[in-house]
């Protein structure tokens, strides 16, 4: 059984100031299979400061540079795909065939996208007469989950390498094999130390350290609406960027003219796709899993949509535009509808006002390099 009882901090594995360790356990078998390091909140000062010292240097290279190292990280995990992969399959249950196509391939694929991005990609341009510059935000904090333990830490990695920042990685420790043959990957290819610093551990001791460190710029973190909540109030006392991708929820839709048959088979594929553990799987665990018509009940001509209840309605229009808070009227406007000023304020369904997703989007934890209000100082 191998023991990965390391961290690596400023280009090099060393040992966690704390003796706790974690067990790894194949969820196929129930088997222990590995152990690893359980962090502290000095390990991640250890590894932020790291990451803080190499960021001056980092940010300064050329982007021809930093896509040097993208390709050469490609070029290595592509010749361990094999080992990586049966390591993903062991770690958290992923099929041989998911595990080498989608939790291996896709991680490859993203290394090289944002590589080829770097060619292109204007970190400056005139916008009318202001000349717009794109920087790096500094030390990004990356929280990943376990379903896919390398993807969503390239996800996160990649396009924070391509723009210049450096990293505070704590990936899943439920499966954390993946990650740390990644890291050993990155000490192979040469990234400079303190760029890429990975701190294994529990989220509310490992996690927290990096939402609530002064000297991390930014927190990208990918799991569950409770724990993205609480990232989201420790990270809030240093005032950083934080980037949520949060739990999936996704209804199958089959509408009157699809093939009826083929629609079941792919949506009872998507149900079990990665074995079952993944965000955009069809079923959902509120309300129904599959909204289909009802067959050989044609709609009567008098069909009408269903409308909201009265007690609804009187307080609450049927439609509000995407694009304004809706107020109600001057009649209903009592102390429900009224701030402590008396001016009439939204209710808290009130849909938000319009507003500009940049940066690291919120469906794939990553996105572009940067943008001048989610990765520039």
């Amino acid at each position: 059984m191998p023991t990965r009882d390391s961290i690596y901090v400023d280009g090099t594995w060393v040992a966690s100031t704390g003796s706790d360790t974690i067990e790894v356990v194949n969820p196929a078998t129930e088997e222990v299979v590995a152990t690893i390091a359980a962090g502290t909140t000095e390990d991640v000062d250890r590894a932020v400061a790291a990451a803080r010292r190499a960021f001056a240097a980092w940010s300064a290279t050329s982007a021809d540079e930093r896509a040097k190292y993208l390709y050469r990280l490609q070029e290595a995990l592509t010749g361990r795909a094999t080992e990586v992969s049966a390591t993903i399959t062991t770690d958290m249950g992923a099929p041989k065939k998911i595990a080498q196509a989608v939790q291996t391939g896709l991680p490859i694929t993203t290394l090289g996208v944002y590589a080829n991005l770097l060619s292109t990609y204007a970190f400056e341009e005139m916008v009318g007469n202001s000349l717009v510059v794109r920087e790096p935000i500094g030390v990004v904090g990356a929280i990943t989950p376990w379903n896919y333990p390398l993807h969503q830490v390239v996800a996160k990695v990649a396009p924070a390498l391509a723009a210049g920042c450096t990293i505070v990685l704590k990936p899943s420790e439920v499966a954390p094999l993946a990650v740390l043959l990644f890291a050993d990957l990155v000490h192979e290819v040469g990234l400079p130390p303190g760029v890429f610093n990975v701190v294994t551990g529990y989220g509310p001791v490992v996690g927290e350290a990096i939402a609530a460190h002064p000297d991390v710029d930014m927190v990208s973190f990918t799991g569950s609406t409770a724990a993205g909540k609480r990232v989201t109030e420790v990270a809030a006392a240093t005032v950083k960027k934080v980037a949520l991708e949060l739990g999936g929820k996704s209804a199958n839709v089959i509408l009157p003219d699809a093939d009826l048959a083929k629609a079941v088979k792919v949506g009872v594929g998507n149900c079990f796709l990665n074995s079952g553990q993944t965000s955009p799987a069809r079923p959902v665990r509120r309300g129904p899993a599959c909204w289909c018509p009802r067959t050989g009940r044609p709609r009567p001509s008098s069909w009408q949509p269903r409308r909201p209840p009265a007690s609804r309605s009187a307080t609450r229009p049927p439609t509000v535009p995407s694009s304004a808070r809706w107020f109600p009227p001057a009649s209903e406007t009592g102390s429900a509808a009224t701030s402590s000023a008396g001016s009439p304020r939204a209710p808290p369904w009130s849909p938000a006002v319009p507003r500009v997703r940049t940066g690291w989007s919120e469906g794939t934890s990553s996105g572009p390099l940067c943008s001048p209000t989610s990765a520039a100082t």
